[in-house]
C-alpha cells in the first residue's frame, strides 16, 4: 500500500527525528555541491492550483539537484476539481510520474488526490494544513537553539493552516504552543484537541499578546488575509491591528527570542521591516529555502513504500 506525506500526524516522533537529522546531512552535500543523485530518471509532477514562488522553486531545484525531472503544472494547466475529476487526474499522473507534489485550496483534494494515487502524494499545502513548511520551520529552530527542549513557540495571527501544523507537531514532538489572536479566529477545535489528547505537548489559547509573550523563545507570524480572503483583507486589518509583531514585542519577552514568518511577509501589517531585518529574524535563512523540500523528498523515499521505484 503506498504510503502518502500528508499530515504530520501521519507519522512518529522517529520517523519526525529521522528527518532531521537526515536534513543536515542533505544540508552539507548540498553546500558542498557534491553529487547525489537519488532520484535519477525519475519524475516529479508538480500541481500548483495555489501559486507559490518559495514551494516551486524549492521542489523543483531540490528534485533536479538529486537527480530527478520536476514537471509543474499551474492553475491554467490543470483545473483540479472542475474540468475533469480529481481521482482522473490522480491516476493519470501516477501512470507518467513517480511521486506526486499538489499545492490546493481544498483539504478534501489532497485527500482524493491520495485515495487514487498508486505512487506518493505531497501535500505542498491545502486550506488545512502545511506539513511541509513546518518542519521545515521546526528544523531551522533546531539549528539555532541547538536542542528543542523546553521550547515555547507563540504564534500571532489568525488560527489558520500553519497554525494546524504547528499543533500537529506538538502531538508528537513535545513543545508550550500559545495561539495568539483575536476571537473568532481561533484554530481548528478538533486539531487543538489532538494537543490535548496526545499528553505530550501543552496549548495555550491567548487572545492578549503581552501577556502571551512572556518566555517566548520563537513568535511566528503569517498574513492576516491569505489568497482567497483578500476581499477581507481592509476589515481583517482592524481587527489583527494589536497583533502586529514588533520590535517592542519582541524585546518585552524576557529572553532572546526568535522570529518567524512562513512569507510571503506583508510589511507594515502582521509585522514590521523592522523586526523582519532585526537580528532576532530568521525569516530568510538560507537553510528553510534551500532544504526545505529536498529533505522531505529524500525522506518520503526513506519511509515510504516505494522500494520498486527507488533503489539505494
Amino acid at each position: 500500500m503506498t504510503k502518502h506525506f500528508l499530515h504530520l500526524t501521519d507519522y512518529s516522533a522517529d520517523e519526525i527525528w529521522d528527518l532531521l537529522n537526515l536534513a543536515k546531512e542533505l544540508k552539507v552535500k548540498f553546500h558542498n555541491k557534491e553529487e547525489y543523485k537519488p532520484f535519477k530518471d525519475r519524475s516529479l509532477a508538480m500541481i500548483f492550483a495555489k501559486p507559490s514562488a518559495r514551494t516551486r522553486v524549492s521542489f523543483e531545484t531540490g528534485f533536479e539537484w538529486m537527480g530527478g525531472n520536476a514537471l509543474f503544472l499551474g492553475p491554467n494547466d490543470i483545473g483540479i476539481g472542475k474540468r475533469e475529476a480529481i481521482k482522473d487526474i490522480s491516476r493519470l499522473f501516477a501512470r507518467y510520474n513517480d511521486m506526486i507534489m499538489a499545492r490546493l485550496f481544498d483539504h478534501k483534494h489532497i485527500l482524493e488526490l491520495a485515495e487514487y494515487s498508486d505512487v506518493p502524494v505531497i501535500n505542498g499545502l491545502t486550506d488545512y494544513n502545511h506539513p511541509c513548511q513546518i518542519l521545515a520551520d521546526i528544523l531551522t529552530v533546531w539549528e539555532h537553539r541547538k536542542s528543542l527542549d523546553d521550547l515555547k513557540i507563540v504564534y500571532m495571527g489568525d488560527g489558520n493552516n500553519i497554525v494546524h501544523s504547528w499543533l500537529q507537531l506538538a502531538s508528537i514532538l513535545p513543545m508550550h504552543f500559545v495561539c495568539c489572536n483575536p476571537s473568532g479566529f481561533d484554530p481548528d477545535e478538533k486539531t487543538i484537541q489532538m494537543v490535548h489528547d496526545s499528553q505530550i505537548s501543552t496549548f495555550e489559547s491567548s487572545h492578549d499578546p503581552n501577556s502571551a509573550i512572556n518566555g517566548a523563545d520563537v513568535i511566528y507570524t503569517d498574513v492576516w488575509a491569505s489568497m482567497g480572503q483578500k476581499e477581507e483583507a481592509e476589515e481583517r486589518e482592524k481587527i489583527f491591528a494589536k497583533y502586529q509583531v514588533t520590535m517592542n514585542l519582541l524585546e518585552n519577552t524576557g529572553k532572546k527570542t526568535l522570529f518567524m514568518h512562513c512569507l510571503p511577509a506583508e510589511r507594515g501589517r502582521e509585522v514590521t521591516d523592522e523586526v523582519m531585518e532585526s537580528k532576532n529574524s530568521i525569516v530568510l535563512m538560507k537553510l528553510r529555502i534551500e532544504c526545505m523540500h529536498k529533505m522531505l523528498l529524500w525522506f518520503i523515499c526513506r519511509i515510504v513504500n516505494v522500494n520498486q521505484l527507488f533503489f539505494f
